[in-house]
């Protein structure tokens, strides 16, 4: 019998929002120190064409996209707000974003992105029980989102980010346990978000298995509408992806073709063909 899953471990829980911002802070304080030494500042990342400066400046792109969001939260000025990007413009969007920075120098964007970050840090921290789910902020990228999946989304990028600079310098390295099992909700929401399926003719169902803390089996049912995901028992799926938390993140990002394929391997790729790179 499975234990009780432990809702601090759960971003979407009330419960789970001290530990995650905890978590968060680390990876951002993390991250900060690796982009730190100025001889680095040009090193190439895991991201095509982005160096280290360009993952900064997109990190300031996100973080300030979001802070305009709680402001215009806050006084429910909705007529403030943009039209979103969306998912379809999402790639282009950022990338440009990111390399607007590169007239700025080093030390200025640094400090840009802790002073930011900070602000940030204390938004997410001022929230209550109820507007940890309930604040809806919007997002020039996504539109409209809960503040609970703005601080997800921010610590996917700062763990994923850390990732890309890290592979960047060829040396070995991973991602945090802590970050990973926090993220594999957030990846089904990912997911979620970003799915292609208009070309999908016939519905069919696909078992992902996952580790760690937030492990579990989950059935997603795919077709046309979009995607359907519930936890439920995957052995009469006709293909079941297996991952630990770190790998199912890095490959929700396309930083890998991760996992364990059981079952009908064509069918698994074509799952993971759906999805829209952000």
């Amino acid at each position: 019998m499975s234990p009780e899953p432990d809702p601090s471990w759960d971003f979407r829980d009330r419960a789970g929002r001290p530990r995650l911002l905890a978590v968060l802070q680390r990876e951002i304080d993390a991250f900060t120190e690796l982009v730190s030494d100025p001889a680095r500042w040009n090193d190439p990342t895991a991201c095509a064409g982005w160096k280290v400066r360009d993952m900064v400046g997109h990190l300031v792109d996100a973080t300030e996209s979001y802070l305009a969001g709680f402001d215009i939260a806050r006084s429910g000025d909705v007529a403030g707000s943009t039209e979103p990007v969306g998912v379809a413009g999402m790639a282009s969007a950022s990338d440009e974003a990111a390399r607007s920075f590169r007239n700025v120098d080093r030390a200025t964007l640094l400090a840009r992105l802790r002073t930011d970050t900070s602000q940030l840090m204390r938004a997410f921290g001022s929230l209550s029980d109820d507007e940890w789910p309930g604040l809806i902020v919007p997002d020039r990228y996504m539109g409209p989102l809960p503040a609970m999946i703005l601080a997800a989304g921010l610590l996917a990028g700062y763990t994923v980010h850390g990732w890309d600079v890290r592979q960047g310098r060829g040396e070995p390295h991973s991602i945090s346990g802590d970050a990973a099992d926090l993220l594999v909700p957030f990846v089904f929401l990912l997911w979620w978000a970003t799915a292609d399926t208009a070309a999908v003719d016939m519905p069919y169902e696909i078992g992902v298995r996952t580790s760690g803390r937030n492990g579990g089996d989950t059935r997603c049912t795919v077709s046309e509408k979009g995607l359907r995901f519930e936890p439920g028992d995957v052995d009469g799926c006709s293909a079941i992806i297996e991952c630990d938390p770190g790998t199912l993140v890095l490959t929700a990002y396309g930083r890998l073709n991760g996992g364990t394929v059981r079952g009908d391997e064509q069918l698994a790729a074509g799952f993971r063909s759906l999805f829209v790179s952000i």
